[in-house]
């Protein structure tokens, strides 16, 4: 279980101006907002690469205010008591509807501790064995997302977003190259992170 704080990016214009918790990004945004000019501040969720809408008007006092307020986007709420349903829930075993065919039925009827055990198999040995491309493509999404909110006007974008669905990321280190390095810094940690080395340099 990834106990790891989450962290967010904020940029002035193309540069990459800090990286952390999310007041401490905000009272770097409220800071350059203060300051003014033509620069867009623009945050992003590190971990998705989306943007993170925050309204900078007011007070630093009153813009983190804003946070409890209103939750920014990818902050997990509490949703509605899911109703109890039939099965062991001390267990955390829950019964669901589930239709197959009947080939499916009669094999699943002559495996080791009948068809649920047999189904929780199945699906753990899925788990295991497809976390990692998971992991890898869930990461070049991510990537995706937030080069194509800051860089989508910079040369060789498409070339680069093709390299990078294509997982040659030695090209598309290249594509990216050019760009400002605040930008390459934020895309080679996704690289690292598709490349199972976390974010370390």
């Amino acid at each position: 279980m990834n106990t790891e704080p989450k962290t967010y990016v904020v940029f002035d214009g193309t540069n990459l101006i800090a990286r952390g918790r999310l007041t401490e990004i905000v009272r770097h945004g409220k800071a350059l907002f203060d300051r003014g000019g033509v620069a867009r501040i623009a945050l992003y969720d590190d971990a998705t690469g989306h943007p993170v809408d925050i309204d900078f008007t007011g007070t630093e006092a009153e813009v983190q205010a804003k946070l409890t307020a209103h939750p920014v986007v990818g902050t997990a709420q509490p949703g509605p008591a899911e109703k109890r349903k039939p099965g062991r829930p001390r267990l955390g075993v829950v019964s669901r509807e589930i239709s197959l065919l009947p080939r499916h039925w009669r094999w699943l009827s002559t495996q080791r501790g009948g068809a649920s055990a047999t189904l929780r198999r199945l699906v753990d040995t899925e788990r295991k064995n497809g976390a990692g491309e998971d992991q890898v493509r869930r990461t070049i999404d991510s990537a995706y997302q937030f080069m194509l909110d800051i860089a989508g006007d910079l040369p060789d974008f498409e070339e680069a977003s093709r390299s990078l669905f294509a997982r040659d990321f030695a090209a598309f280190t290249n594509f990216i190259a050019p760009w400002p390095p605040g930008i390459q810094e934020q895309l080679n940690r996704y690289i690292r992170r598709a490349n199972g080395k976390g974010d370390s340099s």
